[in-house]
């Protein structure tokens, strides 16, 4: 008896799984429509790009350290 690779196994145990799936199919559209809507959509009205005014690393990084720097708690 041949031994599989565990990735082989595992690969068309999720594959025969998902072939008889009816229910599931439809539940796992809407995780990755929710996955889309959070990920793509709101990172672009709610999550703006500070960085990209600035052309170097350098630039960036010392804008980021500037923040840092700004923001820090001083007892």
């Amino acid at each position: 008896m041949k031994r599989e690779f565990v990735l082989v196994r595992v690969y068309r145990f999720y594959r025969d799984g998902f072939r008889e799936m009816k229910l599931g199919k439809t539940l796992w559209a809407i995780i990755l429509i929710k996955l889309f809507i959070m990920f793509f959509i709101l990172k672009l009205f709610f999550f703006p790009s500070f960085l990209g005014k600035f052309k170097s690393a350098p630039e960036k990084q010392e804008y980021v350290s500037g923040e840092l720097i700004d923001r820090a708690i001083i007892p």
